[in-house]
C-alpha cells in the first residue's frame, strides 16, 4: 500500500507501470541468482543419489539379458529333447508293432507245428499200418511154384514186370490178377483156349502163373508155371507131359527176355 501511495503521491496515474528503481533491479538480480543457485544445488545434489540406481538398473538389465539367453538355451534344449522323445516314442511304437507281429507269427508257427506233429503222428501210424499190411501181403503171396521154370534176369523188378506184361499181351494172354509190391509181384492170366486144328494137330488150353522176386544187385528171379492141357478133336482133354509143360513155360521166359532186350 505504501507503494501505491507513493505512486499516487508522485503524481503517476493509476494503472501505469512505474519505472524500476535501482533497489528493485538489485532485488530482482539477487532473486534470479538465488533461484539459479538453488536449481544448481538441487541438480548437483541429486547425482550422488541417482548413481546407485543407475548401477542397479544396469545390473538388472544384465541379469535380464542373461535370463533371456538362458531361456533361449533352455528352449533349444527342450526342442532337442522333444525331438528325442518323439523319436524314442516312434521307435517304441515300431518295436511294439514288430513284437506283436513276431508274437502273432510265433503263435501261427506254433499252431502249424502242432498241426504238423499231429499229422506226422497220423502218417507214422499209417506208414506202420501199411508196412504191416505189406508184410502180410508178401506172406500171402507165397505162390506154389513147385515144378515151375525159373530164371534170374539181370534187371530190376520193375523192368521185368513191364516186360512180362508186354510178353503176355503180345501172345494173347489177359491178366486176371495182378499184385505188385516192393518185395514181390504175381500175375495170373485168364485161361487161353485154342481148338484142335485137325486130327493130327491138337488144340490146347493154358493158364500162366508168374512170380517175380527182386534179388540183390538189381537182379530179378522169374518163376513161370503153366497149367497146360491139350484138347483133341471133339473137345476131349488130353494130359500134357511134364516136358511139354516145361517147354511152354520156357517159351514165355524167352518172350519176356525178348521184351527186356528190346526195351
Amino acid at each position: 500500500m505504501s507503494d501505491i501511495a507513493d505512486d499516487h503521491d508522485a503524481g503517476i496515474p493509476p494503472g501505469t507501470t512505474r519505472p524500476m528503481t535501482h533497489d528493485r533491479r538489485w532485488l530482482a538480480t539477487v532473486t534470479r541468482l538465488t533461484l539459479l543457485a538453488g536449481a544448481a544445488f538441487l541438480t548437483t545434489g541429486c547425482d550422488p543419489d541417482a548413481s546407485p540406481l543407475k548401477s542397479e538398473n544396469e545390473l538388472l538389465r544384465k541379469q535380464k539379458r542373461e535370463q533371456e539367453s538362458a531361456i533361449v538355451l533352455l528352449q533349444k534344449e527342450n526342442t532337442g529333447m522333444q525331438r528325442q522323445i518323439e523319436r524314442l516314442t516312434k521307435d517304441l511304437k515300431d518295436a511294439k508293432i514288430e513284437t506283436e507281429r513276431s508274437e502273432a507269427e510265433r503263435r501261427a508257427l506254433a499252431a502249424m507245428l502242432d498241426s504238423q506233429v499231429v499229422e506226422n503222428k497220423k502218417l507214422t501210424a499209417e506208414a506202420h499200418r501199411l508196412a504191416e499190411k505189406k508184410t502180410q501181403i508178401a506172406q500171402s503171396l507165397r505162390v506154389e511154384d513147385k515144378g515151375s521154370q525159373s530164371e534170374d534176369l539181370p534187371k530190376p523188378l520193375e523192368a521185368v514186370c513191364k516186360a512180362a506184361e508186354e510178353a503176355l499181351a503180345r501172345n494173347g494172354y489177359v491178366v486176371k490178377v495182378r499184385i505188385k509190391t516192393d518185395l514181390k509181384a504175381v500175375y495170373v492170366t485168364e485161361r487161353k483156349i485154342s481148338a484142335a486144328a485137325s486130327i493130327e494137330l491138337s488144340g490146347f488150353r493154358n493158364q500162366y502163373l508168374l512170380s517175380l522176386q527182386p534179388l540183390p544187385s538189381n537182379t530179378t528171379r522169374l518163376n513161370v508155371k503153366a497149367d497146360f492141357e491139350k484138347i483133341a478133336r471133339g473137345g476131349r482133354i488130353l494130359t500134357a507131359s511134364p516136358e511139354e509143360t516145361a517147354e511152354i513155360e520156357q517159351r514165355l521166359i524167352a518172350e519176356i527176355g525178348k521184351s527186356l532186350a528190346s526195351g
